[in-house]
């Protein structure tokens, strides 16, 4: 079975760039593109050329092609890169047909993509989970291949992932309102390396929900555990809760910027830690926990010179938490969550009210800030 490529590694100048894969929109114009050569052209193409949103061209190989008269399915498999999500090595199927309508380009979803139930991401509500992005390549590359088809015959196109509905719940895709199969998004066309730019820009979407639900506050916490059990502390829709990530004083930031009213953070010892030392970007490759800072931090809660020095030469946040815990060192989390606090208020320019929740590895609040 063929897989869409792109070479595993390439030098752009003098700079060594890792390994990328595609996006979902740009997987299924990597079909759109040898389905329509397939219609119009009535052979099976096994490798294809295909324009990226920001104009650059790939070569690509095609999974499977098949054709009639008025019709042509191919399909590609997606490929992840550097960092493969749940959709990683999914099966994304194009459909064309002709119809009677000239110069005209329908574009729907079928098996495995989402629908649209909430507004505040762009897309009218019934409609299928298919970003403008994605909806502008299929067009353009349909319009530059089959223009003289066009002005005869409209086409229709129908996306299909045979596995999406079964993909769609490990996405974020239900607490933002797409359900029954994943989105299919796309902006560069090419995955970056640890999804930054997809990251940032499902911050940005679930924060456009919220709002658009009449809703101003939200939940931001760092990963799906601490969510878990800020769940059972705030009673609120599924589209309040928010997960940052690495990417705490951009989502912060965000929240600001859009207008949100209140925001809770929730996290554990490991990013606190950084993020009370001011890191915007707590990725482990990114960043360090500083033992020395919270040496310090326990300096102030009149901690004993042995246990500073067990701190400093601790190998984990949660080993100094440990260490903390063992030795009833009152006050101590309490100032991480001070910390905490007054970074992620600085990042939102004192815009917003911020509290601060530090959860233990059970799910028992350790300390909040301001304190209740």
């Amino acid at each position: 079975m063929a897989n869409s490529y792109i070479p595993r590694t390439y030098k752009k100048g003098a700079v060594l760039l890792k390994p990328q894969g595609f996006l979902d929109g740009n997987n299924v114009n990597l079909v759109i593109t040898p389905a329509d050569m397939t219609l119009f052209l009535q052979k099976k193409i096994k490798s294809v050329d295909v324009v990226l949103p920001k104009k650059d061209k790939i070569k690509i190989s095609i999974n499977s092609c098949e054709f009639e008269k008025n019709k042509a399915c191919c399909s590609v498999i997606k490929d992840g890169g550097d960092d493969p999500d749940v959709t990683h090595d999914a099966k994304i199927v194009v459909d064309l047909e002709l119809t009677s309508k000239p110069n005209s380009i329908e574009i729907d979803g079928g098996e495995g993509v989402g629908r649209v139930t909430k507004p505040g991401i762009g897309l009218e509500i019934g409609q299928a989970a298919i970003n403008p992005t994605p909806r502008r390549m299929i067009i353009e590359n349909l319009t530059e291949v089959g223009k003289e088809i066009l002005e005869k015959n409209g086409i229709k196109v129908i996306i299909s992932v045979p596995k999406g509905k079964e993909l769609g719940p490990k996405t974020d895709n239900p607490r933002i309102g797409i359900v029954n199969g994943i989105s299919i998004l796309g902006t560069s066309g090419i995955v970056i390396p640890y999804s930054t730019a997809s990251f940032a820009a499902s911050i940005r979407q679930q924060l456009d929900v919220v709002l658009s639900m009449g809703d101003d506050t939200v939940v931001l916490t760092t990963g799906g555990r601490s969510e878990d059990f800020a769940r059972k502390v705030f009673d609120l829709p599924d589209h309040s809760f928010v997960q940052f990530g690495d990417f705490s004083g951009y989502t912060i930031s965000q929240c600001a910027k859009k207008g949100i009213g209140k925001a809770y953070v929730g996290g554990f010892i490991g990013k606190f830690a950084k993020m009370a030392t001011g890191v915007k970007q707590t990725h482990v490759k990114g960043s360090k926990v500083n033992m020395n800072f919270l040496s310090e931090l326990a300096k102030k809660c009149k901690a004993e010179e042995d246990i500073i020095q067990k701190i400093k030469n601790a190998n984990t946040a949660r080993n100094v938490q440990e260490i903390i815990l063992e030795n009833n060192i009152e006050g101590f989390f309490d100032l991480i969550c001070l910390e905490v606090y007054k970074q992620m208020r600085g990042h939102s320019e004192n815009k917003i009210p911020v509290e601060i929740i530090l959860f233990n590895f059970d799910g028992n609040v350790l300390a909040r800030y301001p304190k209740q």
